[in-house]
């Protein structure tokens, strides 16, 4: 079989190279994004999804958009059975849907019909799910609303965050992708229609996503800061200096009597914050400029002192 694989992040790299170990006699090709500016020097630096395909010797191609101009020499040369997609970040022309014998597939996260669009595994914590997974379906004109072939569950708990989810979803999302591939090729696979009342749309992340409102629950605000770990980080500041902090793990804490949301109230080995209702325990934080550390090590820095306040 012949396959086009499209793809951009860390997700897509993981579930490209399952795919690629698992199907030997297939033929592949990537498409990803182009590379994209990097640091103060602004190096043109590869996605992870271009990375792990020069890594496995795949011919890749890094279109800067998938107009017919631009594209359909590629598909036309390439001609592929089937278009895989995982997270590539543009929706697929009409012209492109059409053309694989076996459509165009899409890993996506969630269990659809539920969490269409951009940021499915994100919301999923950042709502509190115990569950969610993944859905393998056929790809056409309207976002994520496309037959639903197979579907796979995945759970989350209160220490689970988006890398961490995103890991365990790729490596089911390839699996489930791998029996697709085998039933379209037997002739087996059937769709499953979504019900469009029962959907609801994954918004893309923004800024005010990621400001921590400590005035929440410690339990909202820990699903916050796991939903964004580690890209984009949610962040917060410390209201005596104005430093930035992005936190990417904590734990649920105990009821602070007396303290005001956002105050830190412990800082010797632990950092401990007061929310609107309980606290956390801060175990990984970074300093506007600074490295990722410990929240021990980050206490035993004196990064934040007992009585600050975290706005």
């Amino acid at each position: 079989m012949k396959i086009m694989y499209m793809g951009t992040p860390h997700f897509a790299a993981v579930v490209l190279e399952n795919m690629v170990k698992a199907l030997p006699e297939s033929e592949f090709c990537v498409v990803t994004k182009p590379d994209t500016p990097k640091g103060r020097s602004y190096k043109l630096v590869p996605c992870e999804t271009a990375k792990k395909a020069e890594e496995l010797g795949l011919v890749t191609y890094k279109p800067e958009n998938l107009r017919e101009e631009n594209f359909r020499s590629i598909l036309e040369a390439e001609a592929p059975d089937v278009i895989v997609v995982a997270a590539y970040g543009k929706l697929l022309p009409e012209y492109v849907l059409n053309y694989p014998k076996y459509s165009c597939l899409n890993v996506h996260g969630s269990l659809l019909p539920e969490y269409r669009g951009a940021a499915p595994v994100n919301r999923a914590i950042m709502d509190g799910k115990t569950v969610t997974g993944v859905t393998i379906m056929k790809m056409e004109k309207g976002l994520d609303t496309g037959d639903m072939y197979l579907k796979g569950e995945v759970e989350i708990d209160d220490n689970t965050t988006a890398t961490d989810l995103f890991e365990r979803l790729a490596h089911v999302g390839s699996e489930l992708m791998l029996k697709t591939l085998e039933m379209a090729e037997n002739g087996t696979l059937k769709g499953e229609k979504q019900n469009d009342a029962l959907s609801n749309y994954a918004e893309k992340i923004t800024d005010a996503d990621m400001k921590i409102d400590w005035t929440a629950s410690s339990r909202e605000i820990a699903r916050r800061i796991h939903g964004l770990s580690d890209e984009p980080g949610a962040y917060t500041k410390i209201k005596s200096s104005d430093k930035l902090l992005k936190i990417y793990r904590v734990q649920l804490g105990e009821y602070c009597e007396g303290a005001t949301p956002g105050e830190v109230v412990l800082a010797k080995k632990k950092i401990q914050v007061a929310c609107g209702e309980g606290s956390l325990y801060l175990l990984e934080l970074q300093a506007q400029g600074g490295k990722r550390l410990s929240g021990a090590d980050f206490a035993n820095g004196r990064g934040v002192s007992v009585g600050d306040i975290l706005e």
